[in-house]
This record gives C-alpha cells, structure tokens and sequence, in this order.
C-alpha cells in the first residue's frame, strides 16, 4: 500500500521505547494520517498509568485500553497449561500466548474504527513480528501491515532514545537500564545488555532487576506449604479458596515471587532462525505446571500420559510460532480437552527457597491403588503373572538373538 494510502492506522501501543516512538514516526511518515493507540490490559499494572496522556501527546488520535486479563488467563492460559506446554523444555510461553488476544482485539477495533492500516512495534529479528502478523491475517487478511523496525532508519535501542529525546517523547527507561522486557499476570521477561552475552551470570540480586520476585538466596528460610484444587484440568482454588482466574494467578505470583520460585535463565531458538538469550520470570505460572504436572501422574493412564507428552511439544511449538488461530491447535485442544476430564484433584505443593517440593496429592479419579502398588502382601496381583507377561514382550529381542547366532 502506497504511503498515499494510508490514512489511519490502529497502533498496537503499549508506551514502551518502541511504540512511543512510532506514533511521531508515523505521522511523519504518512502526512495527514489518523493514529489510534490501541493498549491490552493483560496484567502489566503501573505500565499502563498515564498512557492516555502520553499517546495523545505524541500525537495519536485517542487511546483505547482494553482489560483482557481474565479472556487472557481463560482462552489462552489454561489451554495451554492443560496440554503441558513448554517451548524447549523450559520456557512457560508468557509472551507467545499474550500475542494473539492482543493482535485479535486491535483487529477487532481497526475494524471498528475503519483503519486501512495495522502498526506493531516488533523488530524485525523477534517472534513477536510473526504473532501479530498471522493473527492479523487469520481475522483481516486484506489489512495493511506496518512494522517500521523493517523499514525506519533506526538501528539500536540507543538510536531510539536519540529519537524520542528529539522529539520530546517522555521514556521511563534511562540508557543504564534499558533492558528489554515483557510484562504481563504470566510473566516478566529481561534481554538485552548484559544478559546478551551468556557467558554473564543475571544480577538476580541487584536491586529493580527481578520485578516479580526475589532470587532463590533471598527467600525465606521457613518454606510455605499450599494446595490448588482443580477441575477438569483448571485451576479453581487456592489453600482452600475459590479464586477468580486473575486473583488466582496474582496470588500464586505473589507466593512464587516471596519464594524465589519461577526463574529461568535460557538461550532459545527463535523462530526467525537465530538464538537468543532470555531471563523470565514466572512464579505462579512455574507453580500451576507443577500443580498440573503432579495431579496428571495419578489421573491419567500411561498411554495417554506417553502421547500427550508428545503433542505437548507440539503445542508448544504452535504457540511460540504464533500459530494459535490455526486448525491444528483447535485439533489438539479437542484432544487436551478430553484428556483432561478425570484431572480433577487436590495437590500440595513445599515452597521453598527457589524450589517446588511435591507435599501431596488425591483425587477421586486416582488410578494408583496401593493393594496393587504396595511391598507387602497383597491379594490382588499375582507375581508369577509377570514370568509369562516377559517372556511374550521379550520374544522378539528372543528370536532376533537366536537367528544371529544360528548365521554367525
């Protein structure tokens, strides 16, 4: 679309370095356009103070807020913790599923408002460029795209302050501490200075750079006990407590974060191609997936505990990819879906210094039995079972062993 053409933009806003910046760019850019700030409330707290303000003064039109922090927990969260998700073995995906309720929202509103163009604020070497595009192709395939870290003569962070300080545009970032970070009720991720070089170990302890937590050495010597109940797979309450998705997950945040629990220190392969170093934080979310994880061993049977594994790194995948709004990952939800229906349970959880420490779990669906389990006497399982059961699984590596010996 020629610059001519584009006369208002929706702007994915969230008054960080980057899109601070591109509402003047744009109107720079494009003479004459109408800019509309568009902020997701999916749990970023104080970020989003005086971010009206701001977005008018820089030039964009009006500025919408939208809350979406329990549509957040619900449609994205939760189906993704239910299929055991985890990018790489290690990462919780807090910016990969925020990504799309987003995206899907501005598009909801671009239409609304009669855009001919979607601005984002990705570089052209992250993921996040692909999740906002796909999703914004899956609901509005003929909208324009915008993305001036592709095509803006900008080339560094320190190149991006020159910019706002020439045009006035208030930052909350000095230049000592302009990590890159990412923040929502999930998470909080760090990049950027230090932490891209991996042989430097993360200033856990330094003062304003763990936001939602403390560092293992820092927790309390008395570990915390809780338990969370679930149903069909979903977290419902907490020490006892029925709790609302969002103040449950702010609770589990605030008891992870007392307790050093949730930090990971990773180099991952993004999906444009190149590795890349991340510090997240995730504290209640570390504690539902172990939650989850543990009442699974006792309600799921082997088979379907074994395959479920296996489409779980799938999954994962689809979500880090920005592929959420894709017929593969409502397939696979069918199937979480109806794995989950006797994951439901009571699990106890030990925190304790950076540490979660199994303490228990029931459930009325439990498939352990302990008269079969159990050492000692039993009435119900028959040892000698097992001679025959051996024989019948081992018969190949049997035959197999008897044929190279007879053509050796």
């Amino acid at each position: 679309m020629a610059k001519k053409e584009v006369k208002k933009i929706a702007l994915a806003y969230s008054g960080g370095l980057d899109t601070s910046i591109i509402i003047p760019w744009l109107k720079e850019t494009y003479p004459g356009c109408e800019v509309i700030a568009i902020s997701a409330d999916v749990g970023q707290g104080t970020e989003l103070d005086g971010l009206e303000e701001k977005a008018i003064k820089t030039g964009a039109s009006k500025l919408y807020i939208e809350d979406l922090k329990e549509e957040f927990i619900t449609d994205y969260i939760y189906p993704t913790l239910k299929a055991g998700a985890v990018y790489e073995g290690e990462y919780l995906l807090g910016t990969s599923f925020a990504r799309p309720i987003i995206a899907k929202r501005i598009v909801e509103i671009a239409k609304a408002e009669g855009c001919d163009s979607i601005c984002h604020g990705c570089t052209g070497k992250g993921n996040d460029q692909v999740r906002f595009e796909l999703t914004i192709k899956a609901f509005a395939p003929e909208m324009n795209i915008i993305a001036p870290w592709r095509v803006w003569d900008i080339k560094s962070r320190d190149e991006e302050i020159d910019y706002a300080e020439a045009h006035n545009v208030p930052l909350k970032i000095n230049r000592e501490t302009n990590y890159s970070k990412d923040k929502n009720l999930w998470h909080l991720s760090h990049e950027g200075l230090d932490l891209e070089d991996p042989a430097n170990e993360p200033q856990y302890n330094k003062p304003g750079f763990l936001e939602l937590g403390i560092s293992p050495e820092q927790a309390p010597d008395t570990p915390t006990y809780i338990t969370l109940d679930f149903e069909k797979g979903i977290p419902t309450a907490l020490n006892g407590e029925k709790l609302s998705p969002v103040a449950l997950v702010e609770k589990l945040n605030k008891l992870g974060g007392e307790n050093g629990i949730g930090l990971v220190d990773i180099v991952e392969n993004r999906l444009v191609g190149m590795k890349s170093r991340g510090v997240y934080e995730t504290p209640g979310g570390t504690i539902l997936y172990r939650a989850h994880k543990v009442l699974e061993t006792l309600t799921l049977d082997r088979e379907t505990t074994h395959y479920k594994e296996l489409i779980a790194s799938k999954y994962a995948e689809i979500v880090y990819y920005g592929q959420w709004f894709t017929p593969l990952r409502e397939a696979l939800d069918a199937f979480v879906d109806e794995t989950q229906k006797n994951v439901t349970g009571t699990v106890k959880l030990k925190l304790y210094k950076g540490n979660l420490i199994n303490a228990g779990v029931t459930s009325p669906y439990s498939l352990y039995d302990e008269e079969i389990a159990t050492f000692d006497e039993d009435e119900v399982y028959n040892q000698y079972d097992a001679e025959g059961f051996i024989n019948l699984f081992g018969l190949p590596l049997k035959v197999k062993a008897m044929v190279d010996k007879k053509n050796k």
